[in-house]
Formats: structure tokens, sequence, C-alpha cells
């Protein structure tokens, strides 16, 4: 319906997403202008070609078709949304990582009638949010392509009392088009289930890893030494920026809660077990915890989004120097086999690297017979 339109974009905010949303608008032929508190951001974001800045070198004026796309902080969120909807008079959108606390915002300034935001302005407002994003943060981080193939939830704004719709379907239909021109994969969504989703498939992990990684700022350093993939795996996440999670944590504590008070249990249960691990039913127990992550983690959904399939693991040693791993990679695909995963992790005091790689069961005992072969020494698990 939108597809051959050059629509006009406004994205209030040039941090990460917002700049990496502008780059990618820009690169489909769109007029984009960035507006941002900070004039280094601004001025970085269009530095980097993720459009123009609002103001300097025109754009007031330019309402004809114009959306809108607020990108600020989630505790400014819902300020800047109805900013943009008493300013403008296209559809305005935001890309907070929560969503309910900004519509019941919105709405409480809607009712009062001191206030010039009416419930007429929240018709061209919609709720989004992209599930994309890099440890690092800035326009200097912005990347592109950075939506593609990623979630991106349409959250109507809706009336928590009555359950009526608020916003036009055809504001709904303009963005996710917005979406989905930036390619990426547009789902629909309550508000309310949204954060409740987000809390324990984006929330919880970020809990989870900053409190592990809070036990190593006093960790000996030969322990640490010995640390391998798995602590990084964990903690990786661990590295995100405290300001924006304060926000994020305090805009969705009540699902947050609810999660952390089953995890709580589960921690108390396993403390308990593990005060007298001797204990009639006490090594059942703790292999019952163990297996039900095992069935917790058979639900990710696999590689595209399809449902969870088992590859095969096999680890290729590789010397540690430039060249070796797109050598590895350059036999497999002679091979004709597809790599599903690839993990890489140096040894501990030695000059050498190990490659693991995934591939479909039914593949992986051809191509670790191929690559020793080709002189690659292949361990099997």
């Amino acid at each position: 319906m939108f597809a051959s339109r050059k629509v006009p974009i406004l994205i209030r905010g040039t941090g990460l997403l917002g700049a990496s949303i502008g780059l990618g608008l820009s690169a489909a032929g769109h007029q984009v202008w960035l507006s941002d508190p900070s004039p280094t951001a601004e001025r970085i974001a269009e530095d980097i070609g993720a459009g123009e800045i609002w103001g300097r070198q025109g754009g007031q004026g330019e309402e004809d078709g114009l959306i809108v796309v607020v990108a600020s902080p989630p505790e400014v969120t819902a300020h800047e949304v109805a900013e943009a909807l008493l300013n403008h008079q296209g559809l305005v959108v935001d890309i907070a990582s929560v969503k309910a606390e900004i519509i019941r915002q919105l709405l409480r300034r809607a009712e009062d009638d001191a206030d010039p935001l009416t419930r007429e302005h929240l018709r061209r407002y919609v709720g989004t949010h992209p599930m994309a994003g890099r440890e690092q943060s800035g326009p200097v981080a912005a990347r592109g392509e950075l939506f593609t193939s990623m979630p991106w939830v349409i959250c109507p704004a809706v009336d928590p009392g009555t359950g009526e719709q608020i916003t036009d379907e055809g504001f709904v239909e303009l963005a996710t088009w917005l979406a989905r021109t930036l390619g990426a994969s547009v789902h629909r969504m309550d508000a309310v289930k949204h954060d409740e989703s987000v809390a324990l498939i984006s929330h919880l992990p970020q809990i989870a890893a900053s409190l592990v990684a809070s036990r190593l700022q006093d960790a000996p350093a030969n322990a640490l030494v010995l640390s391998g993939n798995g602590l990084r795996d964990v903690t990786r996440i661990a590295a995100s920026d405290p300001n924006l999670w304060v926000q994020i944590l305090s805009a969705n504590a009540s699902p947050v809660v609810e999660i952390l008070y089953g995890l709580r249990e589960d921690v108390e249960r396993l403390i308990g077990t593990l005060e007298d691990p001797e204990a009639r039913g006490g090594q059942a127990d703790i292999a019952q915890l163990i297996a039900e992550g095992n069935s917790g983690v058979a639900r990710v959904p696999g590689k595209h989004g399809a449902p969870p399939q088992s590859f095969a693991p096999l680890t290729v040693i590789v010397d540690d120097r430039p060249g070796q791993i797109a050598a590895v990679l350059n036999d497999v695909a002679e091979v004709g086999v597809n790599v599903e995963d690839l993990r890489m992790e140096h040894s501990a005091g030695h000059q050498v690297g190990m490659v693991e790689l995934s591939v479909l069961p039914g593949r992986r005992d051809e191509l670790a017979e191929a690559l020793t072969d080709m002189g690659w020494k292949v361990v099997l698990s």
C-alpha cells in the first residue's frame, strides 16, 4: 500500500536506535529529518548519513504525510510523544521498550481538561518496540541493517478500562509499513502482553547477567583467568547502560517482580538442597532443576524464528593468527555443509583458538572427516 511512496520522517532522538532507523530509511530513499537535545549527537547522526538536522537545513512546514519517530529515553517518551502529536499532523510512533505505562501517561493527559492533548490526538499514535540493539550506544554505533529480520512489535493504543482501540487502523498500517521498510518482522500485540513478554525474555536476562557479573567484582584474578565462554555468554549483556535500565525496570516493575518471585523460589529451593546435597532426594532435585532448564532452552525459537532444532557441534582447532577462521569457513563451504551457528573460544595459555561449528546432525560426521582430510584438527564432543 505504501511501497511506492517516499515519505518524510522526523526522528526525535539520535541515539543507537534513532540513528539506525535514519540510516535504514535514508538508504530506502526517504527524506529523514533529525532532532536531538544533544547538538553533538545530531551532528554525528547527520555525518554518518542518518538524515538532515531538522530546522537548520529546513524541514519545518513539511507536514504532508510526515511521520514522527520518537526515539527518546523511556522516562521522557510520553512527553515527547505528546509534543509530537500536538505539533505535527501525521503518524507518531515511539520505540521505547515498555508500552503500557506510556499509554497510561498519555491517557491521563488526555483526560485532563487543562491539557491540550486529547483522545483525538491519540488516534494518530502507535506504540512500537524494535527488538534490536547492540552493546555499544550512541549514533556512532548505528547500523542501517540493525533491524533486518528482527522482531518489531506494534502496539496500537487501547483504553485499558474499556479495551477499545484508540488508534485509527490506517495509522497502524502505516506504522507496520515503517517497520517492514527497515526489514523487520512485525508482530502485533496488546501493550500489557508486550510488557509481560519482554519482562521474561529481555528484562530478566539483563537482571540475571548483571547479578552474576556483580559477583566478579572482588573475584581473585587467578579465578578469572580460568573463565571461558560460559561466563562470557552469561555476562555479555551486563555491560549495558545503567541509566537506561533504571528507566526500563522502573516502568515495567510489576511484570518483572512477578517473574522474580518465581526465580526466588527456585533459588531458595536450590540453596536448601545444596545446604545438604546428600540428603534423601537432594541429587534428584538438582537433576530436576537442570532438566527444567533444558526444557526451557528447547522452547527458544531456532534460526530465523523457526521451531527449535537440535544441531550437532564439532570443534576445529586453529592457530591464533589472521585468516584462520576464514580458511575454516571456506573449507566448510567447499564441502557444501551449512553452518547453523558458530562460536569462538581461545585456549588459556596456548596460542590456539577453538572454533565450534554447529551443523545439521546428519552432516556432522561427513564434515569432520572432510576437514580432517584437509589438514584441520577436529574434535567431536
